[in-house]
């Protein structure tokens, strides 16, 4: 397969369009507000859309797999297209996955003695990329069939035997059961929807629980934490934002907070799409950057 298959072909009008291996999909996108580069012509070339407006759903060209895959940054991802219009990663995450490997290259062997807290973990991106660098890691999602997806994703990267723990359950519940154990952790990365339910339909809204989630999660960490990356698609959560959020939860810890923007970049052309935020904070002695 070639990696990467994935590319942003266009953006413009609340839509991008873009190509996931053999697939070209079209998408809301509300960032997206400028004029589309492309005719309209080569967007009707897409092999589904998706809308929220009116007949919400997928809209299909053509037929198309139940699944398939698409290599991105190095790893393969099995994808299809959900009742969200979601399609199993998130490609402007790869800066992330690239951070977490600089991280996992400047501790050397020492990553493995470093666990790492992946919450709200979805497909397992991060989870992917904190295996591959070195690090053992609980994938922690609120949903069995995600968790599950993630756990495909794990084997078919050569991940399957790698120190890597599936957990389904809620995220506040289980950061306070493992308050209660004293299990901490050297990393944790978090990325909180804006609105989403546990297990058990325990409501989460990022606006009410966010600050109480990053207290739990300072009350896990390791005395010498590694790191602690926090990345957000809500509208408001600027990088300004997500530094005072990082910097109020892990007071008193010696370090560096980077923020910044999350972009889908396409062919020099394309106009870079904004998608979401992050905040990476790290000791003051690490300094590798989120590019």
């Amino acid at each position: 397969m070639e990696c990467d298959s994935y590319r942003l072909v266009d953006a413009g009008n609340g839509r991008k369009l873009e190509q996931f291996g053999a697939f070209l999909l079209d998408r809301p996108c509300a960032q997206a507000v400028w004029k589309p580069r492309l005719p309209e012509s080569e967007w009707r070339r897409a092999d589904a859309s998706f809308t929220r407006e009116g007949g919400t759903g997928w809209s299909f060209r053509s037929a198309m797999p139940q699944s398939w895959p698409v290599c991105i940054e190095g790893f393969v991802f099995e994808l299809r297209c959900t009742d969200f219009g979601h399609v199993g990663v998130f490609p402007e995450q790869v800066a992330s996955w690239r951070w977490l490997a600089s991280r996992g290259r400047s501790l050397g062997s020492g990553a493995g003695s470093v666990s790492v807290l992946n919450l709200f973990a979805y497909s397992g991106g991060a989870t992917l990329a904190a295996a591959r660098a070195g690090f053992p890691v609980c994938h922690l999602d609120a949903s069995p069939k995600m968790c599950s997806w993630a756990s495909r994703n794990a084997a078919a990267n050569g991940l399957d035997g790698a120190p890597i723990r599936w957990i389904c359950d809620d995220v506040r519940k289980f950061l306070r059961r493992e308050q209660r154990r004293g299990h901490t952790y050297g990393g944790i990365l978090l990325d909180p929807p804006s609105y989403g339910r546990g297990r058990r339909q325990e409501l989460f809204k990022i606006d009410s629980d966010l600050l109480d989630l990053l207290d739990l999660c300072r009350s896990i960490l390791d005395p010498a934490p590694r790191f602690v990356f926090l990345s957000c698609h809500t509208p408001g959560y600027t990088p300004l934002t997500l530094k005072h959020l990082l910097s109020q939860a892990l007071a008193g810890l010696e370090g560096t907070i980077e923020t910044g923007e999350m972009v889908l970049e396409g062919q020099a052309e394309v106009l870079p799409v904004p998608s979401g935020t992050f905040g990476a904070w790290g000791p003051n002695k690490e300094s590798d950057h989120v590019a």
